[in-house]
């Protein structure tokens, strides 16, 4: 049986409900009961495709009216642990990135505990923490930084910042319009952006032909379907999306003398462990493609600025190579730096942990040669890390 493109993917489904008095009237019980019953579904059918989870760890606050959870971390949370039996064989661990802060431990609600011990102690869980920052966009910057696409559900002006930060890292954004929230906020907002056509395509790309502006209004669903016709949509959009992009620099000239032993490298080593192997869709700017913008050079820098990777070959010394590369490296995007064995270069790569590929040995000889370069700088830090003016 195939995988499921959404096998080891990371999903992160953020939003919540009213607590003021003046904004419950927009999401009533029973509004609230069946946004909480489709995320339920949703999980337990993601979990059974094999994708993996980005959530929060904090406090469950409820509403004084009627004492509904604000929010649904717990839920999904509870969801996964009930449900683990139905996680496919080989699905990559950790399963979940659980984003705490300095006051978790203590604001866990009584009846999750288990859960939370149980699952904090094992390899299904990795936990990144923002204990220095008492900020809530802090947190969320931790978030969208491990998520790989964001599902929202009601919310606020939390959900909207949360929103523009997967969007400035070229991630995808899918909104519910569930009636959890004002119309002028959080999902809903998103949601409405999305109805037109222009704008669609801004939240998310698919590999089907389907068009994202198609799918926004396949999932404006009627209360007449149930949760489980709701999540079949759902899962089905879910695994149209494209995947996360590695953005290539490198010689596309065929008048130079290099251009044929880098195509060479690329068709048969870098596009096939890529995209095959690691789960990218390599983007390459070289005029046969469709254009997003009007000008090229716009083209190249805002897709380069949204890219997962880049991978950089500087065989050649093009300078138009050497720009992009330094935008990717200044943006402190995973960058891959790669040149042709024997060429020389205006500064050395080996300070930087480049890979130096050969033309000669087998196929396999080079691939395993890249992946292992590929294992080693994976997480490697960008050159001028972020650092506060006050920690």
């Amino acid at each position: 049986m195939a995988r499921s493109p959404l096998f080891g993917r990371r999903i992160h489904i953020a939003g919540s409900i009213p607590s003021k008095e003046e904004e419950e009237k927009y999401a009533s019980a029973e509004e609230v009961g069946h946004a909480r019953q489709l995320v339920e579904v949703l999980v337990k059918e993601l979990l059974r495709k094999g994708a993996n989870f980005v959530i929060p760890v904090d406090a469950e606050k409820s509403r004084k009216s009627d004492g509904l959870p604000i929010c649904f971390d717990w839920l999904v949370w509870d969801t996964i642990q009930k449900n683990l039996a139905s996680r496919p064989t080989g699905a990559p661990n950790p399963l979940i990135i659980a984003v705490k802060h300095h006051k978790n431990e203590e604001q866990i609600p009584e009846q999750y505990q288990h859960l939370w011990d149980t699952l904090r102690g094992s390899d299904l869980v990795q936990i990144e923490s923002a204990v220095h920052w008492n900020m809530n966009s802090k947190r969320m910057e931790v978030q969208a930084r491990c998520g790989d696409i964001l599902i929202a559900v009601g919310g606020g002006e939390g959900v909207l910042f949360l929103a523009n930060l997967y969007h400035d890292a070229g991630k995808p954004v899918i909104p519910l319009n569930l009636k959890l929230c004002p119309p002028n906020t959080g999902a809903q907002r998103i949601f409405e952006y999305g109805l037109s056509s222009s704008h669609a395509r801004r939240l998310f790309q698919t590999e089907s032909g389907i068009s994202p502006h198609t799918w926004i209004n396949r999932i404006d669903f009627p209360n007449r379907k149930d949760a489980t016709e709701r999540v079949r949509d759902m899962t089905a959009l879910l695994e149209d999306i494209s995947p996360p992009k590695a953005f290539v620099v490198r010689l596309l000239n065929p008048a130079i003398p290099d251009y044929s032993d880098i195509q060479n490298f690329f068709d048969s080593v870098v596009q096939p462990v890529v995209e095959d192997e690691l789960g990218y869709k390599l983007t390459v700017i070289d005029g046969n493609q469709a254009y997003d913008y009007a000008r090229i050079d716009e083209e190249i820098f805002a897709k380069l600025h949204r890219s997962s990777v880049v991978i950089a070959d500087i065989t050649g010394c093009r300078p138009n190579c050497f720009l992009e590369l330094g935008y990717a490296l200044g943006r402190g995007l995973p960058t891959m730096l790669l040149a042709k064995d024997g060429t020389d270069h205006p500064f050395d790569i080996n300070s930087f942990s480049g890979h130096h590929w050969k033309t000669t040995g087998t196929v396999e000889e080079r691939r395993k040669d890249f992946r292992k370069h590929w294992e080693a700088i994976k997480n490697r830090p960008p050159l001028v890390p972020t650092e506060p003016l006050i920690p």
